[in-house]
């Protein structure tokens, strides 16, 4: 999953080895009634051994399917490390409590009659899970069909069969659905690395899942049938840690408003917004497919083939026909038919038919040869802007399908892109077919499938391009976060949650965000001076504490030209809002509705008008939207979601899935606007959004945008805040699901010699600094850190650096020491320094960098005393590192920090603890 030469240690015990690959089992509710759960689990366990021992436990047999039973957990002869629950779910909780007094570290509860069947299984569950965690067990389910590990054959379910071993692991809310599958696989001979019923979800949810297997080398890529995210924090972090190298790939039932009801009645549990769980699965690489045979076709494709680099294939066929349905659902798919360069069309009129399409497609004419196939495979594979190749065979009577797909197979070891084949028929094309996929070319009854894969393909490739891509630094100067908490923290302390224009615009400006200059005017004569203060036109608009949508009370007057229109606005406003509180429309309190007007220049909307907002989903807390904005925006609707916080590629992404985004590049003649400084723009709102928890909903509507560049080219004409409850404690606001940039760990240090050092977070801006880092150490400094030489193009790859630099802060925290030279205006990494959690644990590991030049002068004591206060912030109850044994300087900065050091005989490697 990770670098190897990261994380030194995790390579141990994982907390759901006893779910999984178990020594000893207990089946509490064993029974040798025909058809009960109890019996089948035991015929089971029993059928296909897994090198463990299995104990029944009935109270009421002296044996069950021949093994000797116990009355209880308590009496076996041996501990037990899992215990599997088929009993009425009210003696679940009871049971629980059992087994971990006896010891036990883990559950499958295959009962039923939890969430899901209502109030008092929802109480039931809260107990289960109490009792758990009091007794630090691990819990599959309730409501599932258990677990299978078919490479060791324990198969801990009520299925009728046991799964094949394979590589890909399958996950299942819907035990239904995995008997089907299952049936499925034994028919196709699919195998499958774990398949597992997840069930409810109480205790293991889908991070922890992800995270094991991200782990497990015989898994190779993980397909999930999803009712209900669960713990959307947990299953982020995970997979954004684990789908840059296995992919992810997602069934998500509840697209229709029925379908989501549906699978609430199923699982209890809400599905939440598919929109905002679209956005969470692109930015953690997860794919998202349409069908079940979607899932599949992915994950063979995705371990057999390279991905594509864009969206661009190129299609030979022998037949017009397949290949238009084939561009038909490439396009639908959202990929691209790739034009032919000039050298590639030069090359195929040197060999094919005068009659050949001259375009892509490229129709190989009916009486094609496998020859004319392997010439135009490989001029196809050789042009540049083709990134996939669909290879089309119809069986005619020309057709050779199996000497075809041998000189197929043979082109395709030269290609560096990935090749799909549809060879359609039957009999005729069998061998052919299985040839190809023997060659790991993965082969489509219909060429529309293959397209279809093709364009699931890309957007795997284009999600995770958009988490590793190195964005370039947000602009942090102008920010003032004392100014902006002190603002809402005024708005609460009053007793409000909505700001008044005039706050909201004030709030932005604290983050850099351009707005139009707002003049409060509490009364007309105010409102006139202010007016010509700024010169006119004007708008007036309504200043209220209470009231959120001006527009609704005649609360906006533009393009006033003179004072006296000035004047007549501020009557207008002042009358329409004493109408409605007259007639009831506007309900009375605590607080006047009208506190006067603020007046602003009327600026001309010589650009474009675009909406940036945030609001709270339930799942995934604060979403953020961008789009197309002015008095239409829900007329138009066009606009994409994402999770903050955002960086300058991830706001790019959020941007390019609008249809305005095109415009905003420049259209018909007029110039762009500013992109760079609308990405600036959306990283610094998504910042505010984060750092300020108070906020719930925040729109700005317009977001001026105009051609070109400079001062007022982006401007907030209009802004309405919200904030939450004024009762809520700070620690019941709702937390991002991913988490932001930890400012709190940001300090100053300076070396005996005065030279300034800053001590942060990393960041993902700061991988070209990381290159310079790693490309600067010696060779003896690399071995003492990762146990091993890394070759310098090794050490500095995208691919291995992008995992040191894009870090999931819930997960490890990495701090860098940095230094900059005036005169050379350069800013340097000198030490990193790294505490990664141990998952499942309260345990967390150490590891420490510094550059040669920069050691024994104290930075690496500094660093780790640091990385300590960090464990301490975060709440870990211990660290752990190893060191060599030659690496005496660092054995000697672990002690004087307090570390226990420990060395195992005949080992090259010392173990130190600091409990904390």
């Amino acid at each position: 999953m990770l670098d190897p030469t990261q994380d030194i240690l995790r390579t141990g015990h994982q907390p759901l080895d006893a779910l999984f690959v178990p020594r000893t089992v207990a089946v509490i509710g064993a029974s040798e009634r025909a058809g009960s759960v109890g019996r089948t689990l035991m015929a089971n366990l029993l059928a296909t051994p897994f090198g463990g021992t299995v104990f029944p436990v009935n109270p009421k047999r002296p044996a069950v399917l021949g093994v000797k039973a116990y009355p209880r957990i308590a009496d076996l002869p041996e501990a037990v490390e899992l215990a599997i629950i088929a009993t009425p779910a009210e003696t679940v909780p009871g049971v629980i409590a059992e087994c971990a007094a006896a010891g036990v570290r883990g559950a499958i509860v295959v009962s039923a009659g939890f969430r899901e069947a209502g109030t008092e299984g929802s109480r039931l569950e809260a107990r289960l899970v109490e009792e758990a965690r009091a007794g630090k067990m691990r819990v599959v389910g309730p409501n599932c069909l258990g677990v299978m590990n078919p490479h060791t054959g324990f198969n801990a379910t009520f299925a009728g069969a046991m799964a094949r071993p394979g590589s890909v692991a399958f996950l299942s809310q819907s035990g239904a659905l995995c008997t089907s599958i299952l049936d499925w696989s034994l028919r196709e001979q699919v195998g499958f690395s774990a398949f597992v019923s997840t069930g409810a979800m109480a205790d293991v949810g889908w991070g922890d899942w992800i995270h094991y297997l991200g782990d497990d080398p015989r898994t190779e890529s993980i397909i999930i049938y999803m009712e209900s995210i669960g713990d959307a924090r947990s299953f982020l972090s995970a997979a954004r840690e684990v789908a840059y190298t296995k992919p992810i790939i997602v069934i998500k039932a509840g697209r229709t408003e029925a379908a989501a009801r549906a699978a609430t009645s199923h699982t209890g549990a809400l599905t939440g917004s598919d929109g905002v769980l679209d956005a969470a699965f692109r930015r953690t690489g997860v794919l998202r497919v349409e069908s079940i045979s979607d899932l599949f076709n992915l994950a063979e494709v995705l371990s057999k083939q390279p991905r594509p680099r864009g969206p661009r294939l190129t299609i030979l066929t022998n037949a017009g026909g397949p290949g238009v349905l084939a561009t038909d659902a490439l396009i639908a798919a959202g990929g691209e038919l790739v034009g032919l360069s000039a050298q590639t069309l030069g090359e195929l009129d040197g060999f094919l038919p005068e009659h050949w399409s001259h375009a892509n497609p490229i129709d190989l004419l009916g009486d094609a040869e496998p020859e004319r196939y392997a010439q135009a495979l490989a001029v196809a594979a050789r042009d540049e802007e083709s990134d996939g190749l669909l290879v089309i065979l119809t069986p005619q009577a020309m057709s050779d399908p199996t000497e075809t797909a041998r000189r197929v197979a043979e082109g395709a070891r030269i290609a560096d892109k990935p090749i799909l084949a549809s060879w359609m028929g039957g009999r005729d094309v069998a061998e052919g077919e299985a040839l190809l996929n023997h060659s790991r070319i993965p082969t489509y009854a219909y060429p529309d499938t293959a397209a279809t894969v093709f364009g699931y393909m890309w957007r795997y490739s284009y999600n995770l391009r958009g988490i590793y891509e190195t964005p370039v630094f947000a602009l942090d100067g102008g920010i003032d976060r004392t100014a902006a908490a002190t603002l809402l923290e005024g708005v609460r302390a009053a007793g409000r949650t909505l700001l008044t224009e005039y706050e909201a615009k004030a709030l932005l400006s604290a983050y850099g965000i351009p707005t139009v200059p707002t003049h409060i005017a509490p009364d007309v004569d105010a409102a006139v001076e202010a007016a010509s203060a700024l010169g006119y036109p004007v708008v007036v608009k309504l200043h209220s504490e209470t009231i959120t949508h001006k527009t609704e009370v005649d609360g906006v007057q533009l393009n006033l030209a003179d004072a006296d229109a000035v004047r007549s606005a501020f009557e207008r406003i002042a009358s329409a809002v004493s109408e409605r509180e007259r007639t009831g429309a506007l309900h009375a309190g605590d607080r006047p509705h009208f506190l006067g007007v603020t007046v602003q220049p009327m600026v001309p909307l010589d650009g474009y008008e675009l909406i940036l907002g945030s609001s709270v989903d339930a799942q995934f807390g604060p979403v953020l939207l961008f789009g197309t904005g002015g008095q239409l925006v829900e007329v138009f609707k066009d606009s994409a979601l994402a999770l903050p916080p955002l960086n300058t590629t991830l706001a790019r992404r959020m941007a390019e899935q609008t249809r305005i985004w095109q415009a905003l590049l420049g259209v018909r003649g007029r110039p762009p606007i500013d992109i760079e400084a609308l990405l600036q723009l959306l990283v610094r709102f998504s910042q505010m959004v984060t750092e300020q928890p108070r906020i719930r909903e925040l729109d700005i509507n317009p977001l001026l945008a105009r051609p070109g560049g400079g001062s007022g080219a982006l401007v907030a004409l209009d802004a309405r805040v919200v904030l939450h409850d004024t009762a809520l404690d700070d620690s019941e606001l709702p937390l991002p699901a991913i988490r932001p940039y930890p400012l709190q760990y940001r300090s100053d240090w300076a070396f005996a010699d005065g030279t300034p050092v800053r001590i942060e977070p990393i960041r993902p801006e700061d991988e070209p600094l990381a290159v310079r880092f790693h490309a600067s150490l010696s060779e003896q400094s690399v071995y003492q850190r990762y146990f091993q030489f890394l070759k310098l193009s090794r050490r500095v790859a995208h691919e291995r650096l992008a995992q040191l630099c894009f870090i999931d802060y819930d997960r490890e925290m990495a701090l860098v020491a940095k230094v900059h030279d005036p005169a050379t205006q350069q800013t340097e990494i000198i030490a990193v320094a790294r505490l990664s959690k141990v998952h499942g644990t309260s345990d967390a590991e150490f590891s420490l960098m510094i550059s040669d030049h920069y050691q024994g002068k104290g930075l690496g004591t500094e660093l780790l005393r640091h990385l300590i206060a960090v464990a301490r912030d975060e709440n870990i109850e211990r660290i752990l590192c190893e060191i060599l044994q030659s690496n005496l300087p660092m054995q000697r900065v672990a002690e004087r920090v307090g570390f226990h050091l420990s060395a195992a005989p005949g080992h090259p490697t010392i173990y130190g603890e600091l409990k904390l």
